[in-house]
């Protein structure tokens, strides 16, 4: 399939998984996060990814998520999946039915935990972009899969016909713009905070976790960067920094983004599945310092913020039937 212009969006949030207080999906929550945050300004919504707990969903809950977000995008914003596998033959198995669904696009993950060789990366992404027809982010997050995708490999992969961007969560920017200079890979920010840095060196968007809580701010630094206003840019990121600190320091960004989602009243829980727990009591305490700081910001009034700790604390085991696969 020859794949034409952005198929991604801009403003594209790394969805969170609502959970209900005994750890199942709450797919009424699931529902209602995805229309509030398009609603809010995201144009993309990448579920089952890490800040979805795609290592904790079964494969019928990444399938479902799927379908989920297609019925309520309705065509609003693109429905991206992220919930790969360190298994070759398992990401494709998932990536396959992913598209059947209806998915508009893959976030495929280094394999994680084996330690592959970069031509092991190498192929195993190619493989996998094979295996559909959809559009492929690659994403790059040494800190969580143990091996980086190295220049070299990203250069050779900008080379498949389905592989056309690629989410960078390791902050090398000199290598950011030796790959725009030498490819015709979109990049897309996976870091909050560099959010800014990375659209002003030509990055084309976010998947970020902050914009769970506030997709309108976002918005706003990607229309002004469209537009050459760096200053609104730079005014929409100063605003945002102690909510991304708040959100990005303490506790993973899952655990912090469901807190304050929570304590919003915008999902109807804010557990986590093991073995991520919520925060304890002086990691909450850090992260309501930060919110406190949090001033002006779009859709997120923390005026009413009403957070339960109790409700937080410890994790949950999913009651759910079969593999985990």
């Amino acid at each position: 399939m020859t794949h034409t212009g952005n198929p991604f969006g801009q403003v594209l949030v790394a969805l969170v998984t609502p959970m209900t207080a005994d750890g199942e999906v709450d797919w009424p929550s699931v529902e209602k996060h995805i229309d509030d945050v398009i609603t809010a300004g995201a144009d993309g919504i990448v579920v089952t990814g890490t800040t979805g707990e795609t290592s904790t969903l079964t494969d019928a809950e990444k399938i479902r998520l799927v379908q989920v977000g297609k019925d309520v995008s309705a065509g609003r914003a693109k429905i991206i999946t992220g919930g790969g596998s360190n298994e070759t033959a398992h990401a494709i198995e998932l990536y396959k039915a992913s598209e059947k669904v209806g998915a508009d696009g893959l976030m495929i993950v280094t394999p994680y935990y084996n330690k592959p060789t970069q031509a092991g990366i190498l192929t195993h992404f190619r493989l996998v972009a094979d295996a559909t027809d959809l559009p492929v982010i690659l994403y790059d997050i040494p800190g969580r899969t143990g091996v980086p995708i190295k220049y070299e490999t990203i250069l050779r992969l900008a080379k498949h016909p389905n592989i056309l961007a690629i989410k960078d969560a390791k902050g090398d920017f000199s290598e950011v713009s030796r790959v725009l200079n030498q490819t015709d890979l979109m990049y897309f920010s996976g870091d909050d905070v560099n959010v800014l840095p990375h659209l002003a060196i030509g990055a084309t968007g976010l998947i970020g976790v902050t914009a769970n809580i506030a997709p309108a701010p976002y918005r706003a630094i990607v229309d002004a960067v469209n537009a050459g206003d760096l200053k609104t840019a730079t005014a929409a990121h100063r605003q945002l920094e102690p909510l991304v600190r708040a959100v990005m320091t303490h506790v993973p960004g899952t655990v912090s983004a469901k807190y304050i989602l929570h304590g919003l009243g915008r999902i109807g829980s804010p557990r986590v599945r093991l073995p991520l727990v919520g925060p304890e009591e002086w990691e909450a305490a850090m992260i309501e310092d930060e919110l406190a700081l949090v001033t002006d910001v779009p859709g997120a009034d923390f005026s009413n913020f009403r957070p339960d700790r109790n409700a937080a604390a410890g994790g949950a085991l999913p009651k759910v039937s079969g593999t985990t696969r």
